[in-house]
């Protein structure tokens, strides 16, 4: 039995936030390393490794380990591909795993490396794009690893440590997201004057070939945009790579049951370039239709009706009553003076 226990330090190309590159120690404390990327040809304080390649070229780099530790240090070294986490962050694959883009393209000059205590080592590497690799992004990242065996758990534990890898192919750039399977439900309230909760559950898909990010607002109204209720800041999906998919779940309180409500969502596609400039692409709106009748309201609505209906005709009765004894009286009265005339 294997347990995978990631510290990647995966420091985004296109930002300046992400996670250090820490060193990771071991159980008993006296091992720790750290990476970074070779200053070379491509500059010195790159928190990752960025590429803009054409199809079929090649590209060599490096990656500078340094053992912190105190005793002598193997590591293997290796390549893999990104994905997002369902916690919203970027993961790499396993070595297990199948790799299809950077994971395949970037070949480690060696597979495992050697370090004394308190010393550095550069691993080169060499990102190699087929000729007929699709343009757009992928995002991976090169890893140093160590696996150890766990006394205390009786299992081996891989730790490890990488950079990023962001490569961009040249060709057409088509920065697509969309909104799918949008739904709405409702759920109202016993109390004739309150309102009720709306839930609109939707996927966010990466259709196009560029990495991406969003901002999106959400509202609920009724028929002609009657009671529009607003859900307030939402929070930004992950950063999405291209394919993958963020599914989203958001409360909207204090609705009002307009009987017919539309659910509006607006995103906002955002494109990143390696300068860290962020370029909005046009909005993606989708809306859909749930029903949000009033029961409590119609329910009274029914009592109040069943109320005038059953007084209008208790009066019509009384009046129909009177109206049969005036008659009887009006009919004894003749008949008495019909005798009293014979």
């Amino acid at each position: 039995m294997r347990l995978f226990r990631t510290a990647l330090a995966l420091l985004s190309a296109c930002a300046v936030i992400g996670l250090p590159a820490a060193p990771a120690l071991a159980d008993d404390g006296d091992v720790a390393w750290t990476v970074r990327t070779d200053a070379g040809s491509f500059g010195a304080d790159r928190s990752s490794f960025t590429y803009s390649i054409n199809p079929g070229a090649r590209l060599d780099d490096a990656l500078v380990v340094a053992n912190r530790g105190t005793a002598p240090l193997t590591l293997g070294v290796y390549a893999s591909d990104g994905f997002t986490t369902d916690m919203g962050g970027l993961d790499l694959l396993s070595k297990d795993k199948k790799s299809v883009g950077i994971g395949s393209w970037v070949h480690a000059g060696r597979d495992s490396v050697t370090i004394a205590p308190g010393a550095t080592a550069k691993v080169p590497f060499a990102v190699s794009v087929p000729g007929n690799a699709p343009p757009g992004d992928y995002v991976g990242g090169i890893l140093t690893s160590l696996t150890q065996a766990s006394t205390a758990e009786g299992i081996n534990v891989d730790r490890r440590l990488g950079i990023r890898i962001k490569l961009r192919v040249s060709g057409e750039l088509k920065p697509t997201l969309t909104v799918e399977d949008l739904k709405m439900d409702y759920d109202g309230t016993f109390n004739p004057f309150g309102s009720g909760d709306a839930t609109i559950s939707y996927t966010i898909h990466n259709t196009g070939n560029a990495v991406l990010s969003a901002k999106q607002t959400m509202s609920v109204a009724g028929p002609f945009g009657w009671t529009s209720t607003d859900a307030g800041d939402l929070a930004a999906p992950p950063e999405l790579l291209p394919g993958e998919s963020w599914q989203m779940k958001v409360p909207v309180h204090g609705v009002a049951p307009a009987f017919r409500l539309a659910a509006t969502t607006v995103l906002m596609p955002l494109l990143t370039d390696a300068s860290g400039a962020t370029t909005s692409l046009d909005p993606v709106l989708v809306t859909a239709d749930a029903w949000a009748l009033p029961w409590t309201q119609l329910a009274l609505l029914a009592l109040l009706i069943a109320i005038v209906v059953g007084w209008f005709t208790l009066m019509r009765g009384r009046k129909s009553r009177r109206r049969e004894r005036e008659d009887a009286r009006v009919k004894e009265a003749v008949e008495a003076a019909l005798r009293n005339a014979g």
